[in-house]
C-alpha cells in the first residue's frame, strides 16, 4: 500500500503521468483508507489534475487522520493552492499563512502567499512574500515559475502568474 501511494506520487510528479499516478494512489486508498500520507499525496495530484475541490477534501482528510504530521506545511500549502485555483483568494492566503507558521521559508507556501494576497488586494503582504522568495531564490521570475511548480496538467496558470506579477515578481 505504501509502495502504491508513493509510486503514484512519483509517477505524477517525476514521470508526469498524472492519470496513472492518481490511479495508483486510489488503489492504495482502497487497501488502507486511514493512511494520511496517501491522502496528502492524492491532494497534490488532484491539484495538478485541475480538481481543486477534490484536492481540498483530500487534504482535509489527511489533516483529520494526522493532525501532527511533520509535513503539515505541505498539506496547508496544497490546500492554499486549491483555494487559489477556485478563486478563493482570502482562504488561499489564510492557508498559506498557516503553512508559513510551520515553516517560514517553505517556498511553495511563500509563492501562494504572494499570489493569493496580491489577488485579494493585499499588496503589502504580497510584496513581503516576494521579497522573502527573492532572498531564498534570487533567480525566480514569472518566466521560470513552471520550473519550480508541480506538473499542472490542467492548465493555464495565467491567474497564478498574474498574482505573482501583482506581488512584484519580475518577469
Amino acid at each position: 500500500m505504501i509502495a502504491l501511494a508513493a509510486s503514484g506520487y512519483v509517477s505524477a510528479f517525476v514521470l508526469l503521468d498524472l492519470g496513472g499516478g492518481a490511479a495508483l494512489i486510489e488503489r492504495a486508498l482502497v487497501f488502507n483508507s486511514n493512511w494520511a500520507e496517501a491522502w496528502f499525496w492524492g491532494g497534490w495530484v488532484k491539484n495538478w489534475l485541475g480538481e481543486p475541490e477534490t484536492a481540498i477534501e483530500r487534504f482535509a482528510r489527511a489533516i483529520r487522520l494526522n493532525p501532527l504530521d511533520p509535513f503539515m506545511s505541505g498539506v496547508r500549502a496544497g490546500t492554499s493552492q486549491a483555494h487559489f485555483f477556485l478563486g478563493h483568494y482570502g482562504d488561499a492566503a489564510s492557508w498559506s499563512a498557516m503553512a508559513l507558521q510551520d515553516n517560514p521559508d517553505f517556498q511553495p507556501a511563500l509563492r501562494m502567499d504572494a499570489a493569493s494576497n496580491a489577488m485579494a488586494g493585499r499588496l503589502e503582504q504580497a510584496h513581503k512574500a516576494v521579497a522573502r522568495l527573492r532572498q531564498l531564490n534570487p533567480a525566480l521570475r514569472v518566466s521560470n515559475l513552471k520550473d519550480v511548480l508541480g506538473p499542472y496538467g490542467h492548465a493555464n496558470l495565467s491567474r497564478y502568474e498574474e498574482g505573482q506579477r501583482k506581488a512584484g515578481l519580475p518577469e
